[in-house]
């Protein structure tokens, strides 16, 4: 008997669209890393890229709890002695929503390349409309 190796095949990739106005930040970025990876296939393998697209509409408009606005902080530093700078939550979904949503998926996928190549089929948009029509984008699984 053979071990079955499944093959990154990027004609059997769906699209998802999935609306995340009112939905929990860290609730929504949970299913959307699970889909990215492919983990929602019965041919899930951890070291090959098996995952669909996702194309998610309205971020400006997801929701967290508790005080997260004000205490949860995003860090940068420059290189530079004294370069370090942060920004709230509330004022990153001020300003770049999507980035808010970016930031917690990725720290839900694997680290390197493999992870990488995930993340860049995630579509993140602050308003309503997408320019990805013409993939036909299924309603998103269990969300």
């Amino acid at each position: 008997m053979k071990t079955f190796i499944p093959k990154d095949d990027p004609s059997a990739k769906s699209w998802f669209v999935v609306d995340a106005s009112e939905k929990i930040l860290g609730r929504l970025a949970v299913k959307v890393a699970t889909v990215l990876r492919g983990k929602h296939k019965a041919e899930y393998s951890p070291s090959v890229d098996m995952g669909d697209f996702v194309v998610i509409v309205n971020a400006g408009k997801i929701a967290v709890t508790g005080n997260k606005l004000l205490d949860k902080k995003y860090y940068k530093h420059t290189g530079y002695p004294g370069g370090i700078s942060d920004i709230s939550l509330g004022k990153l979904l001020e300003t770049k929503p999507e980035e808010a949503l970016k930031k917690a998926i990725r720290g839900m996928l694997p680290k390197g390349s493999l992870g990488r190549k995930m993340l860049s089929k995630l579509k993140v948009y602050d308003t309503e409309t997408h320019p990805h029509e013409s993939q036909n984008p299924q309603p998103f699984p269990s969300a």
